[in-house]
């Protein structure tokens, strides 16, 4: 069975980077939501598994990152279908995989809080995996000591009730999640979210360092530990960006294992 993929994406600055590569790679084709294009999302009334109008016509959802916040309703009106979308997908048993805004959309539909978290986190930093992080199938790709991942983040989520934490970081505790609902199980699908992009590459990291600039300029002398300039997450993306993507593909290829 091929493994079919549909991502929502928010803003046109911030794409699957990797996660496209690692789809191409596997021959698993990819459809989208672009919210800023005003695209629709999939129909749950439609049972056309041949339609990429349908939400049978996809396995995984994917939900990436973007600058508003999920509680900026009133700017952005497709983020209250975009929600119940989302949680339609978890009660559906669909694998849901969240990245950074679309980590606290998830955590936001089960039912957790997502705020300020009162410090940004710009840049390559430290998290450090949990016990139960490192000792859950879905993670072993990842090392079981401190590592650098790419941060890009304001927010933080509670963990939701049942789900596992994975991974903190000095700065906030909250970095990541996997959770399972009784109807994933059966088809060993999975919820799992992270607050920072694994997925970055080189071309889709310069992209959000020329739409975020100002925001970098504004944070770093506020947050001076947690926030770096952009000429040093540029000099340290050849240093990470290799390892991260390897630490992704080694998730995905896990939990796509039964699928394909």
């Amino acid at each position: 069975m091929t493994l079919r993929i549909h991502a929502l994406l928010h803003v046109d600055f911030e794409d699957l980077g990797f996660i496209a590569e690692w789809a191409e790679q596997h021959g698993y084709p990819v459809s989208y939501t672009r919210f800023y294009n005003d695209d629709p999302l999939p129909n749950f009334s439609n049972n056309d598994a041949n339609s990429a109008n349908s939400t049978e016509g996809f396995d995984w959802l994917i939900v990436m990152g973007g600058p508003m916040s999920i509680h900026d309703e009133d700017e952005f009106g497709w983020l209250k279908a975009e929600k119940h979308f989302i949680k339609q997908c978890i009660d559906a048993g669909k694998t849901v995989i969240g990245i950074c805004l679309g980590s606290q959309l998830i955590a936001h539909v089960l039912g957790a809080e997502v705020k300020p978290s009162g410090i940004k986190e710009i840049g390559w930093l430290p998290i450090r995996l949990t016990t139960a992080g490192q000792n859950h199938p879905l993670l072993q790709a990842l090392p079981k000591q401190e590592f650098s991942v790419f941060h890009w983040h304001g927010d933080g989520f509670a963990i939701p009730q049942g789900a596992t934490a994975i991974a903190e970081s000095d700065a906030w505790a909250n970095q990541g999640f996997i959770y399972q609902t009784a109807s994933q199980k059966a088809k060993n699908n999975w919820i799992l979210a992270w607050q920072c992009h694994f997925e970055v590459t080189k071309s889709s990291m310069d992209n959000m360092l020329t739409h975020g600039k100002a925001e970098i300029d504004t944070a770093k002398p506020l947050y001076p530990d947690t926030v770096q300039t952009v000429d040093t997450i540029k000099e340290l993306a050849d240093k990470y960006i290799a390892d991260n993507n390897k630490m992704l593909a080694g998730m995905l290829d896990k939990m796509a294992l039964d699928i394909s």
